[in-house]
């Protein structure tokens, strides 16, 4: 009888946390959606506008926007260039780089600790989460490492498929942390620049740099699934 009570006191306090999220996230959205935020993310010009009318609390606000961005798995990628648009080069790729480690890790808690029954559900069966369950099990930080550096597998989906794995949350917002980075500060800096000083010489050095820069950072999952024993082609 007591497990039997015990059974129903965690499907209760379960479920009480699936509803909290929910009415967070839908009033998350109502707001954003009331602001206009919603509309924005899709449109770069409005976006930079939007961030540079906050003043000093933009930082903030895009922060936000770009962990809703993670929460919804809505397509965030052309966030980081914004980033670069609208606080320039470097401070861009500091915002950017907060928001997606921030937004990875909303995603991952919510996985794991409010609604991981519903999304177990969901993508439990799915052949990449088993993939990404399977890495883990057999290389552990090592799998996290390499995935997070080579999109083998889409960024939202990863990030509620960690959620359910043994990753704990320390090593997954390190990782995560570290792995962004250089992605971060190319992309964002690169739009920056842009931005600020047009194209030119110095420009196309620049470049050079941000691309061999990306080519050595490659270099590291190809190093770890060759120590490791991994077949990137089986991720595919």
């Amino acid at each position: 009888m007591s497990q039997g009570k015990e059974k129903q006191q965690e499907k209760k306090s379960s479920s009480f946390k699936l509803l909290a999220a929910v009415l967070i996230i839908a009033i998350g959205f109502f707001i954003a959606w009331k602001t206009g935020v919603v509309s924005k993310i899709q449109d770069v010009e409005a976006m930079q506008a939007f961030f540079k009318s906050f003043g000093i609390w933009g930082y903030l606000v895009f922060i936000l926007v770009f962990i809703a961005s993670c929460v919804f798995m809505l397509p965030g990628s052309m966030l980081t260039i914004v980033a670069g648009i609208a606080f320039g080069p470097i401070l861009g790729g500091v915002v950017s780089l907060i928001g997606a480690t921030l937004g990875a890790t909303a995603a991952f808690l919510v996985s794991k600790y409010v609604a991981r029954g519903m999304i177990e559900e969901k993508i439990g069966q799915n052949e990449m989460f088993k993939k990404i369950d399977d890495g883990v099990e057999k290389n552990g930080t090592s799998f996290l490492i390499l995935t997070r550096l080579v999109p083998v597998f889409p960024f939202s989906f990863q990030n509620y498929a960690y959620g359910l794995t043994k990753i704990n949350l320390g090593t997954y917002f390190i990782v995560s942390l570290i792995c962004m980075a250089p992605g971060a500060f190319i992309y964002a800096y690169m739009a920056g620049e842009i931005v600020t000083n047009g194209f030119s010489a110095g420009l196309l050095v620049k470049f050079a740099i941000a691309g061999i820069a990306l080519f050595l950072v490659s270099l590291i999952p190809k190093y770890i699934a060759k120590k490791k024993g991994i077949n990137m082609e089986d991720l595919k």
